[in-house]
């Protein structure tokens, strides 16, 4: 969404025959508005860091302004697009309580993915772990309470 010319693109690639999947942390919602309200994408999946009070620092900022990326979050939510929200748990970035912090905040979405962390020689900070996957178990049970239509993904 960085990319002004991201309409032309991904109109190109419908042109092909070819369906789009748009993956997105939500920092860029005119543009996200722009390709959904266009149809130019079949399904967008979006990024939900953290709960609010703690998303600047899962993004490895001191300060983050939300209003962005709430936002793109209200624009999928009230859009006809096909979309869903997805929150990469790590061990050291999330507890319980972020958990039912996200289940309000997008309560009413069509459908959330909690997915464990995976280290890779591209995440700038080490030391980063997946909780083990009843702790995954105990996070999705707390966030189905508000987000009924939530799942484990990459969890055997």
């Amino acid at each position: 969404c960085l990319n002004p010319e991201l309409p032309d693109f991904l109109g190109r690639i419908r042109e092909l025959g070819y369906a789009v999947k748009l993956d997105t942390n939500g920092s860029f919602p005119e543009m996200l508005r722009t390709v959904v309200n266009q149809g130019l994408v079949d399904y967008v999946a979006m990024d939900i860091k953290n709960s609010p009070e703690k998303y600047a620092v899962t993004s490895g900022r001191e300060y983050l302004d939300l209003s962005l990326i709430r936002d793109s979050v209200s624009m999928l939510m009230q859009s006809k697009a096909d979309y869903e929200f997805r929150t990469t748990v790590v061990e050291e970035l999330h507890e319980a309580s972020d958990f039912e912090k996200i289940g309000a905040w997008i309560s009413g979405c069509s459908r959330y993915f909690l997915q464990p962390f995976t280290d890779r020689n591209t995440v700038p900070y080490g030391n980063f772990h997946s909780p083990g996957e009843a702790k995954m178990r105990e996070y999705l049970e707390i966030v189905k309470k508000q987000v009924p239509c939530s799942f484990l993904r990459g969890i055997g």
